[in-house]
């Protein structure tokens, strides 16, 4: 292929597009048939005759003669650094369906060797950067509804059968390796290489590359798979969502979907691993690379060793056992999730967090605990998936394949102690506000693995639900603190926050309904006893494993008895969570119970104020029913209640708190057995009784020097506004604040104008106020502040002393800068303009309506006064 003669310009483009399309692979070059080697051979570098020959129109020496010469003449047209060049321009050029139509096809027909370095871009062009700067195809907000296009084809691309994976086997068959700094790592496992002591996880074994003199940091060298997994699982924490995504529903965003897609394709719940897909139309698949090191379940999470030991003790074996490369995406997939979700507190940091001047380093959000939650539900019906014969404790001693194995290890050896410490983070630094929702579904969907069985729980024909059967025992007691630590951190929650709230309400009635099932507290008790048992009855791990039987009695005598065996894994799960000298404190015990007696009385004291939340709310719209539907409803300023989503949700809300609470208390009595005569006695203690005129009492406090002062269990009342003081505005009602049903304007200048007119006029109104006829009685009707007399101070202490400061006569023309009063105006004129009436007349006829109206009130008012004399 000679190129006709035309300007020198046109000569790198032409080199360019030769060069294209001889790296395109070897069917491009050498379409022959299916049956030539020459057809699956390797392309040769070869330049054309054209390039290494003489050009009739060119000076008479070669261009380039040889290869390598070419290479080194255009260092950019080299073949990685082109084909990245050329995607990267494509990425700022091309709208995203052509480009990811591209990508399918450089994938397709290059190979590795021109693949792995493109392969890092990519995946950052994907997921965005590690640093949050570059947002990549913005996974977390991309929804099916909004962007069906883009979302088909994201999804389609990224799916685990899709065109990235198949990039990911293509360069996993050739061993290659990128660098994934050490920096971006979760703080545990920075810190740790940072201090050459190697993490638990055999994620990192093998794996850690010191800098050369010079260099700026360590780095991982991850194969493909783990590279893709790695910025996969960190994006959900270093991308920070958009201004625009505060509303978008998480389990509709691909991300979440992806992550659903992953478990269910890595982590089958019915029959094993899919195997890799095949690189190549017809090929064969390419052999995956085991996990590094080999090594088994039960040693995993034991022990700190030096980098340099780990690395010498933990290389590869040559003969591996090969069954391990069934599950090595498997198990990767799991770790990673684990460590760059979870992996977020050590032990050690965890109790360095409990002192209250720790600074806050790390917080979920709720997207991160939703996506956390998913992977939670999918591992129980994965380990769930096991066959009965397969869970029972004869089927260790035959062989296994790993496949089973992984699942009987993947929850208590990869998840249990970080989601235990990400738990215990969550409850202690969440805001109290209704968003701790999603951290509460995610712990109580871990406390039920049964749930998630192939026999799943269902209710009985009473409605009941069934009794938890024992065969989830073991899980619970090896799960102990899981059920009772973190039940009294929600109790303490529970009692900082605003039952009087539907959404607060509801989470105190889910972990009673859950807590609450049969046969569940009777488990937790057995474990706790478990627990509990003296430590002399507990042998030592290496006795029963190397101990051998005496002669005066059977082989079995020198096994433990299997309550003992039990007791011995409750101890080491619990001094495992919180270490050797941890004081446990019984969930059953008296100082659990007492918190949930709080707790009660606190239900109780919800349900009272809920209901008089209502019969306010009730009160006051029927009070200003024509108003209400207009949305001018004066607000009440000396209202006995705070404002809380109970105003917003109306009637309905009510009955769902009342609701919830009532259930909630039901629960709670049941698990702790507590009698309708401890609660009555709690009510009355706590002083929710209602006084003889049925209004609130005041909040707890004692009368001191000053005043009332306010008791601990006071302050809790007003700030959970269970009651208030009964306060008035006692000021001048002129100098008020402006409302929002008034216009700011208008009052404003209404008070300039009265002011004026009480200035001029005060002699006047005094002598007219003074009269003793009919006059003196209508002008004291109008200019005299009507009740003054009858207020009383400021101070609930001495109710009985009035106010002493007496105002005289004056005119107030604030009434006329309320909506109110205008739109009552309007409408009176309004319908005198249907009967023919001009606004001249009509506003004659309202003067003379309201004469005639404030004629009878002040006949009325003088007719009361002579009774009360």
């Amino acid at each position: 292929m000679v190129p006709r003669p035309g300007s020198l310009c046109e000569l790198p483009l032409k080199l360019s597009w030769f060069l294209r399309e001889l790296w395109a692979g070897p069917r491009r070059l050498w379409p022959g048939p299916a049956g030539d080697p020459r057809a699956r051979a390797a392309p040769s570098f070869h330049l054309p005759s054209w390039l290494t020959h003489p050009i009739p129109w060119f000076p008479k020496t070669a261009i380039f003669s040889s290869p390598q010469e070419a290479t080194m003449a255009f260092p950019h047209l080299q073949q990685p650094s082109f084909l990245l060049a050329s995607l990267k321009a494509d990425s700022i050029n091309k709208p995203f369906a052509q480009r990811c139509q591209d990508l399918v096809k450089v994938i397709e027909d290059f190979p590795a060797k021109e693949l792995h370095a493109i392969f890092p871009w990519l995946v950052e062009s994907i997921f965005g950067s590690l640093d949050g700067v570059l947002i990549g195809w913005n996974l977390r907000c991309l929804q099916g509804r909004v962007s069906p296009v883009e979302y088909s084809i994201a999804m389609g691309f990224l799916d685990p059968g899709g065109p990235m994976m198949k990039l990911v086997y293509k360069l996993q068959a050739e061993d290659y390796k990128f660098d994934f700094p050490v920096s971006y790592l979760p703080g545990p496992v920075k810190a740790s290489i940072q201090e050459c002591v190697l993490p638990d996880s055999p994620l990192y074994h093998n794996k850690v590359q010191f800098p050369p003199t010079g260099g700026l940091g360590l780095n991982l060298a991850l194969n493909p798979f783990e590279y893709y997994m790695f910025f996969f699982a960190l994006s959900l924490i270093t991308q920070k969502p958009l201004p625009g995504a505060l509303h978008v529903r998480t389990s509709d965003c691909a991300y979440f979907i992806l992550v659903d897609r992953y478990l269910s394709w890595f982590l089958p719940t019915e029959g094993s691993v899919l195997p890799v897909l095949s690189s190549s139309p017809g090929g064969p698949s390419p052999t995956p690379a085991p996990r590094t090191p080999t090594m088994s379940f039960a040693s995993y999470g034991l022990h700190h060793t030096s980098l340099l030991k780990r690395h010498i003790s933990h290389q590869t074996s040559v003969n591996a056992d090969p069954a391990s490369h069934e599950i090595w995406r498997s198990e990767t997939l799991l770790q990673v999730f684990v460590e760059m979700w979870l992996h977020y507190y050590s032990l050690e940091m965890y109790q360095k967090m409990q002192s209250p001047h720790a600074k806050e380093s790390f917080m979920p959000t709720e997207e991160h605990v939703l996506v956390v939650r998913l992977l939670l539900k999918h591992l129980h019906a994965f380990s769930n998936s096991l066959k009965p014969e397969q869970v029972s404790p004869s089927a260790h001693s035959h062989a296994t394949s790993p496949l089973e194995e992984f699942k009987r290890a993947a929850i208590p050896r990869f998840v249990q102690q970080k989601l235990y410490l990400f738990l215990q983070h969550c409850f202690g630094h969440w805001p109290l506000d209704a968003s701790f929702r999603a951290v509460l579904e995610m712990w109580l969907s871990y406390l039920q693995p049964w749930r998630y069985a192939p026999e799943k729980q269902f209710q009985s024909s009473d409605g009941q639900t069934r009794c938890v059967s024992e065969r989830w025992a073991p899980f619970v007691q090896e799960n102990l603190l899981m059920y009772t630590k973190l039940f009294v951190g929600f109790l303490s929650r529970a009692l900082r926050t605003d039952l009087v709230s539907p959404k607060n309400a509801l989470m105190v009635f889910r972990v009673a309904k859950v807590f609450a099932q049969p046969n569940l507290a009777e488990m937790i008790q057995k474990g706790e006893q478990l627990f509990l048992e003296p430590e002399l009855v507990i042998p030592h791990r290496q006795h029963r494993l190397f101990t051998a039987p005496t002669f005066t009695g059977s082989f079995l005598s020198s096994w433990p008895p299997a309550v003992t065996d039990t007791a011995f894994k409750v101890k080491s799960h619990v001094y495992s969570l919180e270490g050797q000298d941890c004081k446990y404190t019984p969930m059953f015990g008296p100082e659990v119970r007492t918190l949930v007696l709080r707790l009660a009385q606190l239900i109780t004291q919800a349900k009272q104020t809920a209901k008089s939340i209502s019969d306010q709310y009730g009160e006051s719209t029927s009070g200003h029913p024509f108003l209400s539907w207009l949305g001018f409803c004066l607000s009440d300023t000396n209202s006995s209640y705070p404002a809380n989503d109970l105003d917003d949700m109306g009637q309905d809300s009510v009955r769902k708190t009342d609701e919830y609470l009532e259930k909630a208390l039901e629960y709670l009595c049941q698990m702790f057995r507590l009698s309708e005569a401890q609660l009555t006695q709690l009510t009355l203690a706590l002083g929710t009784t209602q006084d003889e005129n049925g209004k609130k009492q005041l909040p707890d406090c004692i009368v001191g020097e000053d005043g009332l002062i306010l008791t601990p269990l006071g302050r809790y009342q007003i700030i959970n506004g269970l009651r208030r003081f009964d306060i008035e505005y006692q000021g001048d009602s002129e100098l008020q604040p402006i409302r929002s049903y008034e216009i700011a304007s208008l009052v404003r200048l209404l008070f300039r104008l009265s002011s004026t007119i009480n200035h001029k006029f005060a002699g006047q109104m005094v002598a007219l106020c003074s009269r003793a006829d009919f006059l003196g009685s209508f002008c004291r009707y109008h200019l005299m502040e009507p009740g003054l007399a009858n207020r009383h101070l400021l101070s609930p202490v001495a109710q009985g002393r009035t106010a002493s400061r007496a105002r005289g006569p004056r005119l107030s023309l604030r009434f006329l800068g309320s909506y109110r009063t205008l739109l009552s105006l309007l409408l009176a004129f309004f319908v005198a303009s249907l009967f023919c009436i001009g606004p001249l007349p009509c506003a004659l006829l309202l003067v003379l309506g309201y004469f005639l109206y404030a004629a009878a009130m002040t006949l009325l008012t003088e007719q009361g006064k002579l009774h009360q004399l």
